[in-house]
């Protein structure tokens, strides 16, 4: 089993940026990927971006140019750099990891941006 504990969000005005960060324990051999997702009010859940072992990363095209998202393997640890935040970034963001094909989540850290 792994356990993931996400941080840093909060509420911030437009234009400005925040910092995401998750931190995975328990049963951990090989966190194969990590990345965040997130959804917001009455819409589905998606993909923001993921990162692999090697370092490759994709984006959703509505964050690309905006977030970056990076990944330190000895804390076991997957950040989301956000900057020039919208409103229509708000949302609940969601931390996910897959070790050995099996995806475990976070409970969520809500990202709020104000006009």
């Amino acid at each position: 089993q792994v356990q993931l504990v996400e941080s840093g969000g909060g509420l911030v005005q437009a234009g400005g940026s925040l910092r995401l960060s998750c931190v995975a324990s328990g049963n951990i051999f090989r966190l194969s990927a990590m990345g965040w997702y997130r959804q917001a009010p009455g819409k589905q859940r998606e993909l923001v971006a993921t990162i692999i072992i090697g370092g490759s990363s994709n984006y959703a095209d509505s964050v690309r140019g905006r977030f970056t998202i990076s990944r330190d393997n000895a804390k076991n640890a997957v950040y989301l750099q956000m900057n020039s935040l919208k409103p229509e970034d708000t949302a609940v963001y969601y931390c996910n990891v897959d070790q050995w094909g099996t995806r475990y989540w976070g409970k969520g850290t809500l990202v709020t941006v104000s006009s």
